[in-house]
């Protein structure tokens, strides 16, 4: 493909691209194919000879699309927002296009420094305490990360190596047991992937207890600490959840913060879905206690209209990130080093995209008032669909809607709310999961896609009651 053809292709893509997001409300929100589908409709291996660039076009309806869930369609409310908008689109178009890879400030200067000045401007959006910020001249600073599962398990592994490296300053003949004894905590309401954190890095996770309202509190926190003490264990780590997955619950961050400042542990918070809407000042009461924590995490690419991959990490030290993960042979050494981030320090892999394009896109062509519009939009059409159900004397409420999820029942038993959710995704209309919590299993309705407007959420309803219907006929 030379320049020309690309510049015809592109101008097609880019076409299909607009029709795409034009009639996506007529397309089937979740597909209807069987495992395996995908494999029959191509050939058993690559060509010999270039297909034309026509045929490839055709062939993403005809072998793509039918097995694409649909997540940017407005009848997408199943787990979390994922983001999408065109200034990210073009974003990741240029990235790709200069094919750089950051892994230090000379492999691409403007890659390095521009995350750190987006970093800053992003955390300065989300009204975070300067100590986070490379701009307040102290250790803080940010970086992006492939995903919030990452930035947990950078956190741990951080902290982890920081505990070892205390406890062999106090004791330089350190019993070689000691990293078994090393203990984390968070809530039963965090997401699986703080709980697979624990497994890779080799530090044992205690799930605790949340209250009636499904948050981590800090007299629950202190207990299981003093317990694990008496039997000689040593914590090092707690991870906060601000809008838990199941039911966009909030731990009780200036609770569990002070407590960690007592035992000297370090804390995460994880905001992965809930960190986006802190650009709305009236919402930052949900982070209260957040000046207490090492490190802080949310995914701009859920709901903040930036496209997947782009997690959004801070850190008030980032020496105890770098003295992690530190190897440093001699061809990817620098005469610059030090005066600036290398980023290859502060993640797990090595190679870096060019994803702060993404950000200074977004964030220049919304700007803050679009972006708090974008979010407050969003929470209204969640209320929408609340109301629905409150009016309705056959459902319940399981938790107050404070952001973009409903979690919702039928006040029947768990098996008749299953059918429920499995007659609306048969129907295609809608799509929605499920979670469960002290053994009640709910619907949860998600306000995704950017597209979605108040006519969605009243066709939404009107299919959980059409399918609502039919279920209760049965039961």
């Amino acid at each position: 493909m030379d320049v020309e053809e690309f510049r015809a292709a592109s101008s097609q893509m880019t076409d299909y691209i607009i029709k795409y997001f034009n009639t996506i409300r007529d397309r089937r929100v979740l597909p209807e194919v069987e495992p395996g589908y995908l494999r029959t409709l191509l050939p058993s291996c690559a060509p010999d000879t270039p297909d034309e660039w026509s045929d490839i076009m055709a062939d993403i309806e005809r072998v793509i699309m039918p097995g694409v869930t649909h997540w940017h369609s407005p009848h997408f409310h199943a787990y979390f927002p994922t983001g999408n908008s065109f200034p990210a689109i073009l974003a990741d178009m240029l990235s790709d296009a200069i094919g750089c890879v950051g892994f230090t400030w000379i492999a691409s200067p403007a890659c390095t420094e521009l995350e750190v000045v987006m970093m800053d401007w992003l955390g300065q959006l989300l009204g975070l305490p300067p100590q986070f910020l490379a701009a307040s001249g102290g250790k803080g600073g940010g970086v992006i990360q492939g995903t919030a599962s990452e930035a947990t398990l950078v956190a741990l592994l951080s902290a982890r190596a920081k505990a070892l490296r205390l406890l062999k300053e106090k004791t330089p003949n350190l019993d070689p047991a000691t990293p078994s004894k090393l203990v984390a905590y968070t809530s039963d309401q965090a997401h699986s992937s703080v709980e697979r954190a624990g497994l890779l890095a080799g530090v044992k996770m205690r799930l605790i207890k949340t209250d009636k309202q499904f948050s981590l509190r800090g007299d629950s926190l202190r207990q299981a600490i003093l317990q694990d003490k008496e039997q000689g264990l040593i914590p090092i780590f707690v991870v906060g959840t601000v809008g838990a997955t199941p039911a966009c619950s909030f731990d009780n961050l200036r609770e569990i913060g002070q407590v960690t400042q007592e035992f000297d542990l370090w804390l995460h918070v994880d905001a992965a879905y809930a960190g986006s809407a802190f650009v709305c000042e009236e919402f930052r009461y949900l982070m209260d206690g957040v000046e207490l924590a090492h490190s802080f995490n949310f995914n701009p690419h859920k709901w903040l209209l930036v496209n997947f991959d782009c997690s959004a990490m801070w850190i008030t030290n980032a020496s105890d990130l770098v003295e992690a993960f530190n190897v440093d042979p001699l061809y990817l050494k620098h005469d610059q080093q030090g005066q600036v981030p290398d980023y290859r320090h502060w993640q797990i892999p090595l190679g870096r995209r060019f994803r702060s394009l993404k950000l200074w896109f977004v964030m220049r062509m919304y700007g803050k008032h679009g972006l708090q519009a974008h979010i407050r939009k969003q929470v209204a059409l969640a209320h929408q669909f609340e109301s629905y159900v409150k009016e309705d004397q056959r459902f319940e409420i399981i938790l107050p809607v404070t952001l973009g999820l409903v979690c919702f029942r039928l006040k029947k038993d768990n098996e008749v709310n299953e059918s429920l959710l499995k007659k609306l995704n048969a129907g295609g209309v809608i799509h929605l999961v499920p979670s469960k919590i002290n053994d009640i299993y709910f619907l949860r309705f998600a306000v995704c896609s950017r597209l979605t407007e108040s006519q969605d959420v009243q066709v939404a309803w009107q299919e959980v009651l059409k399918q609502t219907e039919l279920v209760l006929q049965k039961n």
